[in-house]
């Protein structure tokens, strides 16, 4: 079906994760991923944390970026509850992968060299539900952030079963 002109505006924005440490998760979208923290929005008892990809070949200020937050696809907005970081009774949220009530999968991240960004996770000690060499689908692999979301990395560049 065609957009129509009242959908021809319309963009999917980000998606929203819940995590236990803010400082962890942080680190790990933008040292092991390469994201940018594009804002932060600290309220009474949560903090949002807005992160995407730098695309802007490093012509955009931090206050353009954070002015066109709501005009870019892809970004990741990070919320914290504060003081699960510290609760040695929270068990943390859970990923949608495991039952009862599977739901949310993963977010994917493509690269040029799925093989190559593997061994980069695996020498940042990085956590993996899914290495290349297994299974199957020996193209893509998962891994995990520091809540246990799964994160596929694929290829830019992938043909599909039967192309």
């Amino acid at each position: 079906m065609p957009r129509t002109a009242e959908t021809a505006s319309f963009k999917f924005n980000h998606t929203m994760i819940r995590v236990k440490d803010a400082d962890a998760s942080i680190k790990f979208y933008t040292e092991v991923l390469g994201m940018e923290l594009i804002s932060k929005n600290a309220f009474d008892s949560f903090t949002l944390y807005f992160l995407a990809f730098d695309h802007s070949n490093g012509e955009d200020s931090a206050e353009t970026k954070l002015l066109n937050r709501a005009n870019r696809e892809g970004v990741l907005e990070l919320t914290h509850n504060h003081g699960t970081e510290s609760d040695p009774n929270f068990a943390g949220y859970a990923n949608g992968n495991k039952d009862p009530g599977r739901g949310f999968g993963h977010i994917a991240v493509t690269v040029d060299d799925v093989e190559k960004a593997c061994e980069r996770f695996e020498k940042l000690g990085v956590k993996f539900q899914k290495k290349p060499s297994d299974g199957r689908m020996r193209h893509i692999a998962f891994i995990l952030d520091p809540d246990g979301y799964w994160i596929e990395i694929l290829p830019t560049t992938m043909k599909l079963p039967g192309e």
